[in-house]
């Protein structure tokens, strides 16, 4: 099968359009045929070598984390779907590989297409899906009446947390700019602060949530923006000791990761805040809950740009420039 492989870790290594063997298949798992393939941030950061200490890939790896298609192969062991369905997901860690003709996926990572999206529009889905529901279902515990703030409410996380937010009755904050002002208010959010212009912490006071997907100076200054017995939740670090005890990382790793966080941990103590990181991880049973969200038309997929299967590393190169305004996929078949 034809697919697009990380040869070495690397900021100027692009991805190489390799033939390689179609996946082994386990007995848990179903064989995807790849119809379209979303692109992600976490994509160029593992090309760049970014966790690999988190993540000790072994090269060649093929990448890509969000995939829509056809199932044309179960394992013995697998109970909920049969070849033909239309499915969508993200693929666990150590199997990921979208970024192809076909991937194995984990029964218990998949869920059936939402009936009303193309291929490439489910494609666009389930990464960022899961890491807002996680973040604000799950860690949050988001309620009605509650605030929260929302970081870069246009990229892919973001417009699919705002909606997310108000679907669950928060009154939403969220930074962007000016272009894409009238894009976050259509998604539902109700404060839009210009990063270009504005300093949120000017503009921001006694939030219950922060979703925080920016730098170390930003992740400092929303501790100051929560209400005593606030969440901070970041997606985009320090790890925290909690995720360290889930991964299996090495001791050394685990170690690293504390003392990471260990300041912002202690700030955020100080404050009466609770500090917490999120890595995402699959789950069928949760896309399954958002499934029922797009299908009652409470969420919309937002997209950028489609990139033909051969245009993968340009399309690769489009996210890292950070100007997407939502999702960008690949089509694949």
């Amino acid at each position: 099968m034809k697919a697009f492989v990380v040869e070495r870790y690397g900021k100027k290594s692009g991805l190489r359009l390799a033939d390689m063997p179609e996946p082994e298949l386990r007995d848990d798992e179903v064989l995807v045929q790849v119809h379209a393939a979303g692109v992600n941030q976490l994509d160029f950061k593992i090309r760049d070598g970014e966790f690999k200490l988190i993540l000790p890939y072994r090269l060649p790896l093929i990448l890509g984390h969000d995939v829509a298609g056809v199932v044309v192969k179960v394992g013995p062991r697998v109970r909920q779907f049969k070849v033909g369905d239309e499915v969508y997901a993200r693929p666990d860690d150590f199997r990921i590989g979208t970024f192809a003709e076909f991937v194995p996926v984990k029964e218990a990572s998949l869920a059936l297409k939402p009936a009303g999206l193309t291929m490439e529009e489910a494609a666009s889905i389930p990464l960022v899906a899961l890491t807002a529901w996680q973040a604000l279902v799950e860690k949050a515990k988001l309620k009605k009446g509650q605030k929260v703030f929302i970081q870069a409410g246009s990229g892919g996380v973001g417009t699919f947390a705002i909606q997310l937010a108000k679907h669950l009755g928060a009154t939403v904050a969220t930074t962007t700019s000016t272009a894409n002002a009238a894009l976050v208010k259509s998604l539902g959010a109700d404060v839009v602060i210009d990063y270009k212009t504005q300093d949120f912490e000017d503009v921001l006071r006694d939030y219950d949530v922060v979703l925080n997907s920016q730098d170390g100076k930003t992740l400092e200054k929303s501790l100051r923006v929560l209400k005593p017995g606030g969440k901070l939740i970041s997606i985009s670090g320090p790890p925290d000791p909690a995720f360290g005890k889930e991964s299996s990382a090495p001791a050394f790793v685990k170690l690293v990761m504390r003392m990471l966080s260990s300041g912002i941990r202690r700030r955020a103590k100080g404050r009466g805040v609770d500090y917490a990181f999120l890595f995402m991880k699959a789950s069928g049973s949760q896309l399954r809950e958002i499934t029922r969200l797009f299908d009652a038309g409470a969420l919309r997929p937002v997209m950028d740009r489609v990139f033909p299967f051969e245009a993968t590393n340009e399309a690769l190169a489009y996210v890292e420039g950070g100007r997407a305004k939502g999702k960008v996929v690949i089509k694949v078949r």
